[in-house]
This record gives C-alpha cells, sequence and structure tokens, in this order.
C-alpha cells in the first residue's frame, strides 16, 4: 500500500484529503508544516508527497528545495490556492512534478496521484477498453523539434516561460489573444516541449460545426445512437488519451456542451452517445479564445464553474501591434519559409512599411501578405510597392453614410456588412466575427439564413 505524505496548515484541508485518500486504498500521513514533513520523510517512506504552497514557517517552496536534496525520487505536488500562477509555474521550475489548484474535487487529486504513481512504477494506464493512441512523428525529448515561436518581445518571452513551466503540468491552460496571434501554435508548443509529445495532439473547433456534430465529435458515440450512426466512433476526447486536446474558440461552445464539459475536467470520463458506461480518459486540456470569458460569465453566457476549471494557467498572447520589435525577425522567419530556394530579401523600404502597419489580422496577417509579395514578386528584391496591404480606405462622412443607407431595410444593411466585412477577411469566420462584434456562431446562423433566402453570395457559400 503507497503511503501519501499530505502538507497543509489548514486542518480542513489536511482532514478532506486523507479521508479521499484513505478511502481510495492509500495510507497518509498529514502533517501541518515543512519541518514536520521532513521528519516523516526521514522516520518513513512516502511515495509521493502532497503540499500547500503558503505556509507559515517554511513555505512550500523551501520544502519542494528540500525534499528535492534529501530525498529525490519522492515527487511532489503543489497545491495552491486560484490566481496564484507564478507560485505554481515556480514551483514547476524547481522540479515539483504537477500542481493542484483550490479548490480541486476528489476525483482531480485522485486521477493526479494514481498517475504520477503509475509512471513512478513504470507504466501508465491505457483507456479501458482502447488501446493507447500511437506515438506522433516528434521526436522524443527534443524540445528543438517543436514548431519555433519567434520571440523578441519581453512579452512573448514571458508567455513562452510560463509555457515550458507548465508543459508537464495535466493542469488545464486558457490561451487568450486576438485572432491571428497563433493561438494554436502555442498550444501545440506546450504540448511538444512537455512529457506528452510522443501521444497525440487532437485539434477541436467548437465553431465550425453545430452542437450535434460537435457532442458526437468530442465525446463519440455508439452504434444507433442517433440517424446514421452505423457503427462505434471515438470522439476526440478519446483519441487524446495520454495526449493533449486542443478546444479551439471554446467561447463558441453552447451551454448544454459546456456543462458536460465541465464533467470531464472534474471525472477525467466521457459518455459517449448511446453508450452504457462511461470511458476513462487523460487528456491534457487547452482551451483558447479570442473573446473575454470573464465578460461573457458576467452577462451569463459560459458557466463560471467551466471557466475558474480551464483558467487554471491564463496566457494572453499579445497583438502583434503591441510587438512591433518582433517583424523583422517574423518577416525573415516567413522569408525563408516561402522563399522555396530563391535568394529573395525586403529592402528597407518595404520592411518599415511592415513595421508601420497595424495589423489588424495580427501574425497571420503578416504572414500571408509575405507569402502573396513572395509568390508575385519578380526579382531578388522585395519593394514596398510589392506589398499588398489591406489598408483603411478614407472614411465617408455622415451625410454620405446617410444617403447610401436611405431607403434601404434593416436586413439589407446588415447582410451587406456581413459579406463586405468576409470579404475584407479572406472568409475568415473568424476575424469577420471579431470585427463585426458578434460571435461566429452568430455569424454562422446568418450565413445559414441567407442561404435559405437565396441571397448567399457565390463566393461566400
Amino acid at each position: 500500500m503507497d503511503r501519501i505524505l499530505v502538507v497543509d496548515d489548514e486542518s480542513s484541508m489536511r482532514l478532506g484529503l486523507t479521508e479521499v485518500l484513505e478511502r481510495a486504498g492509500f495510507a497518509v500521513t498529514a502533517v501541518d508544516s515543512g519541518a514536520a514533513a521532513l521528519d516523516a520523510l526521514a522516520a518513513r517512506r512516502h511515495a509521493l508527497v502532497l503540499s500547500d504552497m503558503r505556509m507559515p514557517g517554511m513555505t512550500g517552496g523551501q520544502l519542494l528545495a528540500a525534499v528535492r536534496a534529501r530525498h529525490p525520487s519522492v515527487p511532489m505536488v503543489m497545491m495552491t490556492a486560484y490566481g496564484t500562477v507564478e507560485d505554481a509555474v515556480s514551483a514547476m521550475k524547481s522540479g515539483a512534478r504537477e500542481f493542484l489548484t483550490k479548490p480541486f474535487s476528489p476525483q482531480e487529486v485522485l486521477h493526479v496521484v494514481r498517475a504520477l504513481l503509475a509512471e513512478g512504477a513504470g507504466h501508465t494506464s491505457g483507456s479501458p477498453d482502447e488501446p493507447a493512441a500511437p506515438p506522433s512523428a516528434e521526436s522524443p525529448g527534443n524540445v528543438a523539434a517543436a514548431r519555433p515561436i519567434v520571440s523578441r518581445s519581453a512579452a512573448m518571452t514571458r508567455v513562452l516561460q510560463v509555457a515550458e513551466a507548465v508543459s508537464g503540468s495535466r493542469s488545464a491552460v486558457l490561451i487568450a489573444g486576438e485572432s491571428g496571434t497563433g493561438k494554436e501554435l502555442l498550444a501545440r508548443y506546450i504540448h511538444e516541449v512537455g512529457p506528452r509529445r510522443q501521444q497525440q495532439f487532437v485539434a477541436v473547433n467548437c465553431a465550425a460545426l453545430p452542437r450535434e456534430l460537435l457532442e458526437s465529435e468530442l465525446f463519440g458515440h455508439e452504434r444507433g445512437a442517433f440517424t446514421g450512426a452505423i457503427g462505434r466512433k471515438l470522439g476526440k476526447f478519446e483519441l487524446a488519451h495520454r495526449g493533449t486536446i486542443l478546444l479551439d474558440e471554446i467561447s463558441e461552445m453552447e451551454p448544454v456542451l459546456q456543462a458536460k464539459l465541465l464533467r470531464v475536467l472534474q471525472e477525467h470520463e466521457v459518455d459517449r452517445l448511446g453508450g452504457s458506461r462511461p470511458v476513462q480518459i487523460d487528456a491534457r486540456v487547452i482551451a483558447t479564445t479570442n473573446r473575454n470569458l470573464r465578460d461573457m460569465v458576467a452577462a451569463g453566457t459560459f458557466r463560471r464553474d467551466l471557466y475558474y476549471r480551464l483558467h487554471v494557467v491564463p496566457l494572453t498572447l499579445p497583438p502583434l501591434r503591441s510587438r512591433s520589435e518582433e517583424i523583422d525577425a517574423l518577416v525573415d522567419h516567413f522569408v525563408a519559409r516561402f522563399a522555396a530556394g530563391r535568394d529573395l530579401a525586403l529592402d528597407a523600404e518595404a520592411r518599415a512599411r511592415l513595421r508601420g502597419y497595424g495589423w489588424p489580422g495580427n501574425v497571420r496577417e503578416l504572414e500571408h501578405v509575405v507569402e502573396r509579395a513572395l509568390l508575385l514578386s519578380n526579382g531578388p528584391l522585395i519593394r514596398a510597392s510589392d506589398l499588398q496591404l489591406d489598408e483603411e480606405p478614407v472614411p465617408a462622412t455622415p451625410a454620405e453614410v446617410a444617403m447610401s443607407l436611405a431607403g434601404r431595410t434593416v436586413h439589407e444593411v446588415e447582410r451587406q456588412l456581413i459579406f463586405e466585412t468576409l470579404e475584407r477577411t479572406n472568409n475568415n469566420r473568424s476575424h469577420a466575427a471579431r470585427m463585426l462584434g458578434i460571435s461566429v456562431r452568430t455569424l454562422r446562423n446568418k450565413l445559414a439564413e441567407y442561404r435559405a433566402c437565396g441571397t448567399m453570395q457565390a463566393s461566400l457559400s
């Protein structure tokens, strides 16, 4: 029987953890200070230590350093209150194997404890009725195998430092930022530099599918679960077992699915549609959003409890306009990627124009501008005249706007605004929705309405 050492100065937390762990079949030693923890470790072998970060006297960080020095084979899990991510990052850098953000459920702590003990025994349990996901092509143990992220600014360097520090954790990560800032790239980076890099990285766009299809995609279904379900289908969570699942544009997930996702995060199991029993899964969850989830929680459109489950490690990617010092390095990176063996370069005037542009589409827009310029170039030097930037047009006067709208219905004006915005964003619905101030789901519904009425433009259908 494995013995767990619980260290917390709050008696209620010690009693609660002791009860949970003992019911699960573990022996428990519970102490109220770092000094008592070191005495317990010296007196008896323990398989794992659960310690609070902030305690009087010896802090959790100081206890971690002492345990690493005296008992390096004993893994430590640090417990920290919500909002103290810096503490957790510091602990992971110092050698903690995992951290839990209070408040956490009994299922969460048992999931972490069992996984770490299984790793210590030289194995990780698989899903009960499906084989483990096959390894991916990335070479293990090689951080250089990760896709490059160009970073020259202090803000981006800080983001990458936190991402690397928490890459070994099982805790959820929430990446916020405008469209085109590289949120999915950062999610893949976290996966590729962490211990799950040999397993699958599964990405799901929550805005791309209606609720019924998204539910089946995420959780899977059994044969006969609904019309057209001719066989069993594994959901994305099962496909990501022992790996990472990216929930892109999580803000577009409807409330019914938010509740089901919350249960997955709490219980670490999924229910296939039409299934008779839950399936255990172990998938690292990374979510991205280009909207302010805190505002959505206040408006009642996003579940508060799900927000806190996802907001364990919050990362925010700054827009490109706030880190213009990176533009030259990004341009060189994209030139090297798209030059196709040709010796190409941008002249000083072209670079100055790129540095002075506002980049509403962020890094993605810069990438497309450089790629287009290189494809259309006739010589080795790209000039400012070769760049096709989406410069802002001269704004119309209020009188001109009023004249252009007079005699038209609100429905017609709305439709034209949506179509023109889609054309301006090259049919990028996420970017268009952000510019329009609506959700991607609302935009998708509007387009379906226009299609049904026969007013959809051919290029957008």
